[in-house]
């Protein structure tokens, strides 16, 4: 599905697509008229999405694996032409517990997925980007890097690394034709639920004005307009989505 749209001629890349809020951002990109590809480490899934959302193109691959990662990018460059847009989507939540109790393998699990993950993923399209003078950047970031749940301190740290690194990163090609951005949701009903207790789904909903969880389309739509040419005076900035939750 391509040729019409805001996104007719342009090459996407999401990671973490082949479900959530990544799934239905590809969707909608796709939809709009990118050619999409998929990256991800659910290769059964991959399969499922890539059907689902009409891309063009998936990849199989784990993104804390840097040199996979070099790979990917040439491999969708080979197939696709270029890579004009990135949404790093690929992300976990990690165990809920306090600070004192938190499995230091899993500390390092979120950071190797939500933080060094993703930053392989920005550096190796950046040079694609800067040699066309164009691009478009966004980050999936979170609430909780602004503000810190309880019991969700390894997830709060990751995405508040996330924010530093889009606002350094936005800065740092602010005079290209490169945009850096991040969104901040507040919780989003997606399937990572399912890897949190009914205590902190809770507590999550509790903390939204709104009184109720986002979508993954309500997500998609700022995303998608974050990752359009109309995006143009933005940089290095965070924009939150989070039912009246953000207060900064």
């Amino acid at each position: 599905m391509s040729g019409h749209g805001r996104f007719a001629g342009r090459v996407a890349v999401v990671t973490g697509g082949a479900s959530g809020i990544g799934e239905t951002i590809a969707a909608r990109l796709a939809g709009e008229g990118a050619r999409v590809s998929l990256w991800d480490r659910d290769a059964s899934g991959l399969a499922r999405a890539r059907s689902a959302t009409h891309a063009a193109h998936g990849v199989h691959l784990d993104v804390t694996d840097a040199e996979a990662v070099a790979h990917a990018v040439a491999e969708t460059e080979t197939a696709l032409g270029r890579i004009d847009i990135l949404i790093a989507s690929a992300g976990i939540t990690g165990p809920n517990a306090p600070v004192w109790e938190y499995p230091i393998e899993e500390w390092r699990r979120v950071f190797e997925i939500d933080v060094h993950g993703l930053f392989y993923c920005n550096r190796a399209v950046v040079p694609r980007m800067r040699a066309r003078d164009y691009g478009r950047i966004v980050n999936i970031a979170s609430i909780a890097g602004k503000e810190g749940n309880p019991n969700a301190a390894a997830y709060s740290a990751a995405k508040a690394a996330v924010i530093g690194f889009t606002k350094s990163l936005g800065k740092e090609l602010a005079r290209s034709g490169i945009r850096v951005n991040c969104v901040a949701p507040a919780a989003v009903e997606t399937p990572i639920f399912a890897q949190m207790t009914e205590a902190q789904i809770t507590f999550m909903k509790e903390k939204i004005p709104m009184g109720r969880f986002g979508t993954v389309e309500e997500v998609a739509a700022l995303v998608c307009w974050l990752a359009s040419e109309e995006c143009s005076f933005s940089t290095g900035a965070v924009f939150d989505i989070s039912g009246g939750r953000a207060t900064y």
